[in-house]
């Protein structure tokens, strides 16, 4: 490990985690190493949860098992699949208000053909991954470190993956059996409800580990949201008008707001932000329209584009 503690953030933001996977791809080719060498600590929530546990699962020869250019396609090709309703779904969950939107077994049979058998413990670098419990009212940590001191913690990448990704009115709260107590479980949504940059949870995460004080922090975000929200509708919104948008509110703005204090807490030149406005792409956390999908590639290379020569001054500071 270096004198330097290198952490990584990725930003929950459903199907639009298709951009910071762009970004890590172009990272890795600059810098000639996978993510799992350059950082010593990966964290994420949500979307960018599973781009953690992919960029850490070991593969032949402990090698990381997929470079970040591979885990697109879980966005390009399975995204569609994932976000899939049938007409018989839209019309019991009268379009997710009494119901979640979309069946989680797609995405659970996609997250077990990734990430097999790989179990927590075993990830090549410090993954934090974040979720929500429901039923002990407490933010929850997947967190590598406790897995290999803690088998009772030590919970199977894919399960990581489907627990941290359980959006609220997206998908039903994911049910993960206590490794060694199989009466007992876990309750578990999307960690976005509370951090859905996990920049913050990873920079003290690092601390009680005793890593290095001198910091870098790499933040990738989804794409920021521009559509409003007029106060002439929503003033006048109650409880089923507000359950969307709320969501969308919470998340963009937690989001800014650890930006912030990440700028704060270690200083903005050990700080690097990458993120942009969605001028073109949807800001849905689901269309994975074949027309979106394009619009997300197009954003994130254009933010590779704008971005060079920050991505040049982090590989520097990372190599």
């Amino acid at each position: 490990m270096s004198q330097r503690t290198r952490i990584l953030s990725i930003d929950g933001g459903g199907i639009r985690g298709m951009i910071p996977a762009l970004v890590l791809a172009e990272l890795e080719k600059r810098a000639g190493k996978p993510v799992a060498d350059l950082f010593d600590l990966v964290a994420g929530t949500s979307t960018g949860g599973i781009l953690a546990c992919g960029l850490t699962i070991p593969g032949a020869g402990g090698r990381p098992r997929y470079a970040a250019n591979e885990l697109i396609a879980l966005y390009e090709q399975e995204g569609p699949n994932i976000f899939d309703r049938s007409l018989l779904k839209r019309i019991t969950s009268l379009e997710g208000i009494i119901d979640e939107r979309y069946p989680t077994h797609p995405l659970q049979s996609i997250l077990g053909r990734y990430f097999g058998k790989a179990r927590l413990r075993e990830a090549l670098t410090r993954v934090l991954v974040t979720a929500y419990e429901i039923e002990r009212r407490t933010p929850w940590f997947f967190r590598s470190e406790r897995a290999k001191a803690d088998a009772g913690y030590d919970f199977p990448m894919a399960e990581v993956a489907l627990a941290t990704s359980a959006a609220p009115t997206y998908f039903e709260p994911a049910k993960l059996a206590v490794p060694g107590a199989p009466t007992d479980y876990f309750a578990l949504i999307d960690g976005g409800v509370f951090a859905v940059n996990p920049g913050m949870c990873a920079w003290a995460e690092a601390r009680a580990l005793g890593l290095p004080d001198d910091t870098v922090v790499l933040s990738l975000g989804t794409g920021s949201l521009i559509r409003r929200i007029p106060y002439d509708e929503a003033k006048d919104w109650g409880l089923i008008q507000w359950a969307q948008p709320i969501l969308d509110v919470v998340f963009d703005g937690s989001s800014d707001t650890v930006d912030y204090q990440l700028g704060q807490v270690i200083g903005e030149e050990r700080r690097f932000r990458l993120q942009t406005t969605l001028e073109t792409a949807s800001d849905d956390m689901d269309d994975a329209s074949e027309e979106n999908l394009r619009n997300l590639r197009l954003e994130g290379e254009n933010l590779i584009e704008r971005e060079s020569a920050q991505l040049d001054a982090v590989v520097e500071l990372l190599v």
